[in-house]
C-alpha cells in the first residue's frame, strides 16, 4: 500500500445548510460549527444557506446547489429528528441518485457514547446526487462536531486509505482525484 502515502490533500468546496424555523446566522451555532471544522481541514465554505424546515424551502436550496458546478459536498445540520417539523430526510431522498447506507447507521453507533440510546431518535443520512455528496445531520453543535470528526473528517480528506468520497465527487478545474486503491 506504498501508493497512499504518495496521496496529497485536495481541499472541496462545501456547501452548509442549516434547517430550523428559530435560529438566524446570529444563533446558528451548529451551522458555524460544520463552518469551523471544515475551513480548519483545510476545506472551502463555497455557500450558506439558512431555511425554514419546509419540505419545498431544502429541496430549493439543495436542488440549486446540486447542480452548481463548484459544489462537491453540502452538509445540512437540523430538521432530522421526530416533530412534525423535522423534514430534511423527506426532503432530501428524492433528491438522492445513491444512498449511503451506513452513514446514518454508522452516526448513531458513533453519538451512542455521547447520548446514550437517544441516537436511535436521529434520522441522519447521506447520498451523492451529480456528484455531489448530501450529508444530514442533527441540528445540535456535538451532533455536527461529532460526525465531522468521527465520520466526515477522514471521509473527506482525498488521503484517507484504503476508501474516502474524493475521487467520487465531480472534479473542480485543475483537481484530480484518485480513485479508491489506483496508483498515480
Amino acid at each position: 500500500m506504498a501508493h497512499l502515502a504518495q496521496r496529497t490533500f485536495e481541499p472541496l468546496n462545501i456547501a452548509v445548510l442549516t434547517i430550523s424555523d428559530t435560529r438566524t446566522y446570529d444563533t446558528d451555532s451548529s451551522g458555524q460549527t460544520l463552518i469551523d471544522l471544515l475551513q480548519a481541514a483545510g476545506h472551502v465554505l463555497v455557500e450558506r444557506d439558512l431555511v425554514k424546515d419546509d419540505i419545498y424551502q431544502i429541496r430549493a436550496t439543495l436542488s440549486r446547489w446540486i447542480a452548481d458546478p463548484r459544489v462537491q459536498v453540502v452538509l445540512t445540520t437540523g430538521g432530522t429528528g421526530f416533530t412534525a417539523r423535522d423534514n430534511t430526510p423527506q426532503a432530501v431522498q428524492p433528491l438522492l441518485d445513491k444512498h449511503v447506507e451506513g452513514f446514518g447507521e454508522l452516526f448513531r453507533q458513533v453519538s451512542l457514547a455521547e447520548i446514550g440510546m437517544s441516537s436511535l431518535q436521529s434520522r441522519a443520512l447521506a447520498g451523492m446526487s451529480n456528484g455531489v455528496l448530501v450529508c444530514c445531520v442533527p441540528g445540535s453543535p456535538g451532533a455536527c462536531r461529532t460526525a465531522w470528526t468521527q465520520i466526515l473528517h477522514s471521509q473527506l480528506d482525498s488521503r484517507t486509505g484504503p476508501c474516502n468520497f474524493a475521487p467520487h465527487l465531480k472534479a473542480q478545474a485543475g483537481q484530480a482525484i484518485e480513485a479508491c486503491g489506483a496508483r498515480p
